[in-house]
């Protein structure tokens, strides 16, 4: 057992939830001056592993997913932990205080979370403001999503919330190295099914491509709900427009099946549901994406119950080329970062394989 599961572990969970995850990126914002430091300790720095994806330096495939520091307080230190790429968010054109608390749920018997944040941020222009000259050895990636006006708030039209993402846009591009759009929140009333309707993404998908913003690699996070057809209108309509690069599936509403956790437990927490239980649908979109997408133009981000090196390698073999976790910090701690990176090159050398990207999609037929 490492320190922080036989020590610091006990210790935040008999805190809050919340007051647990802000406490913990408090510390991260104030440790940011010994980042290089930390850094040059946690970091595993092996050519095998480096790959440029879409104009990106990525020294390694794992990265922290957006949702743990939302507003871009403590990227320093994050970078530090040894990821390949860290995203900031989700961060909306206007500021949010989310959904009314409780709003984040412990699982663990499923080693998962019960995320009903309702992306709560600062908002896009004081984000960019704080993030403004930050440098950072590895890209940071801004993940951009609808503003929550809230419980009861009147919906805002089609127009407008297309235009809400591009303001963000214009305003993140200049402070991050790529964006990721969110197009499927699943904890807000509007970001859950409003792009599913094909007219509705196309209309985004082109006011995307008219939009003057810093020019930035472009990934979209969509619902991983709607199975292969889903899947198929996805890719022949991003396929008409230019800006889109790569694809990742969000987390699905609701509770999957087969939770340890009793129903009388969970059916009293919103929200989606994070960590290993969300990986066999996410795993099945990202085979059925990379089956039928054009591997030369698309790349995918995967997540969903990363802790293991065993995890992160069978999801790049399943088609992706970048693996993103966060609920394993939860539960493992800063160093599941070094493990799981580390564990690659092991799985690697059992395999002959020479470089990560050779082991991309090679399991899809």
């Amino acid at each position: 057992m490492s320190f922080y599961t036989s020590v610091l572990r006990p210790a935040l969970f008999r805190l809050d939830p919340e007051r647990a995850h802000h406490l913990a990126v408090g510390l991260a914002a104030r440790a940011g001056a010994v980042a290089p430091l930390l850094r040059a300790v946690t970091a595993v720095d092996d050519p095998r592993l480096a790959q440029t994806i879409a104009g990106l330096g990525l020294p390694s495939p794992i990265g922290l997913s957006a949702g743990f520091d939302k507003n871009g307080d403590a990227v320093a230190s994050l970078a530090a932990l040894g990821f390949g790429f860290v995203e900031v968010g989700s961060v909306s054109a206007e500021p949010s205080n989310g959904n009314p608390p409780p709003r984040l749920f412990r699982l663990p018997a499923d080693r998962a979370l019960a995320v009903a944040y309702g992306v709560p941020n600062a908002g896009a222009a004081a984000v960019s403001r704080r993030l403004a000259g930050q440098r950072l050895p590895v890209p940071l990636g801004l993940n951009i999503v609808g503003t929550n006006r809230g419980p009861g708030a009147p919906a805002i039209c089609d127009d407008a919330l297309i235009a809400e993402y591009m303001q963000a846009a214009r305003l993140l591009a200049p402070v991050s190295d790529y964006l990721m759009f969110n197009l499927s929140c699943p904890n807000t009333t509007d970001g859950r099914d409003f792009f599913a309707d094909p007219v509705r993404l196309d209309a985004w998908l082109t006011a995307l491509d008219e939009t003057d913003y810093a020019p930035r690699p472009s990934f979209l996070k969509v619902s991983p709900l709607g199975g292969v057809a889903m899947i198929e209108q996805l890719l022949e309509i991003v396929g008409r427009h230019r800006k889109i690069t790569g694809l990742m599936f969000n987390l699905p509403s609701g509770k999957p099946a087969g939770l340890t956790t009793p129903r009388a437990v969970w059916e009293r927490m919103p929200g989606a549901v994070s960590g290993p239980p969300s990986a066999a649908l996410l795993d099945d979109c990202l085979v059925e994406c990379c089956r039928r997408m054009d591997r030369g133009r698309y790349v995918l981000f995967a997540s969903g119950g990363v802790s293991t090196a065993a995890d992160a390698y069978a999801k790049i073999r399943k088609g992706a080329s970048l693996v993103a976790l966060l609920t394993a910090l939860v539960y493992e701690g800063p160093g599941v970062v070094r493990r799981v990176t580390r564990g690659l090159l092991d799985l690697m050398d059992r395999d002959g394989v020479k470089h990560i990207s050779e082991v991309v999609g090679v399991d899809v037929r």
